[in-house]
């Protein structure tokens, strides 16, 4: 998601229900943002570690640009998505063998349904079919990540409407506010390699606007629709 569109939302829940003023007093720790460290290092079968090539993320079929979204299309056009992230998954997770797995999640428009739900009406109704790949994942013993451009004032807010619809969380990651303008892709980035960093193998990222995917850090990426930056 982009950090621009969330201070919109900020703004708009401040002043019209005081949600964040009370997340801020049970808010979390935020993480700060921090530059991309090198590209990720995969085994290969000799046991030695080589650079992984960055892919082209999966996408489903082509999604115009829309001025507004249609709800039905967009739930379609994320399940061509999922659709083949299933699979890969079944297939992935079959083949660790012992690995200490990961998957990383971003949240609005990807895991919540952010654009179709006023923020202030809680909990935000889970997008089901992301819903269902975390559940799967997590019942496999891989662990749900979430890495999110939400500011840290209201991590309590997140972290309490993931559980609430039923998402598994190992971890979550959101900014502190004076690093909100800051490039999110880089921070993005950072994030999954701290969480390589802990021992686990990121075997998908899955997110549904340009800056989710890139940088690497994952075994493969898998864009949810966003039509031309529409959604955040």
């Amino acid at each position: 998601m982009h950090g621009r569109k969330w201070t919109t939302r900020i703004a708009v829940s401040v002043a019209g229900a005081g949600v964040l003023t009370a997340a801020s007093v049970a808010a979390g720790p935020a993480m700060a943002s921090t530059d991309a460290p090198a590209p990720a290092k995969a085994r290969t079968a000799s046991g030695t570690s080589a650079a992984v090539t960055p892919e082209k993320p999966h996408t489903g079929a082509a999604h115009p640009a829309a001025d507004d979204v249609d709800y039905d299309t967009w739930r379609s056009d994320v399940s061509k998505v999922t659709d083949e992230a299933r699979p890969y998954l079944e297939k992935r997770i079959a083949q660790g063998d012992g690995e200490k797995m990961a998957v990383v999640f971003d949240i609005d428009n990807t895991t919540l349904e952010t654009h179709f739900h006023p923020i202030w009406e809680l909990p935000t109704p889970p997008v089901q079919q992301t819903l269902d790949l975390a559940r799967y994942a997590d019942s496999r013993g891989v662990a749900v990540y979430f890495v999110t451009a939400r500011p840290g004032i209201i991590y309590s807010l997140t972290k309490d409407n993931l559980e609430k619809v039923g998402y598994p969380i190992a971890g979550l990651y959101v900014r502190d506010l004076p690093d909100i303008f800051d490039e999110v892709s880089k921070y993005k980035t950072a994030k999954r390699a701290e969480i390589e960093a802990d021992g686990h193998t990121i075997i998908a990222n899955i997110g549904n606007t340009p800056t989710d995917v890139v940088g690497g850090h994952t075994e493969k990426n898998f864009k949810l629709p966003d039509y031309d930056g529409t959604l955040s």
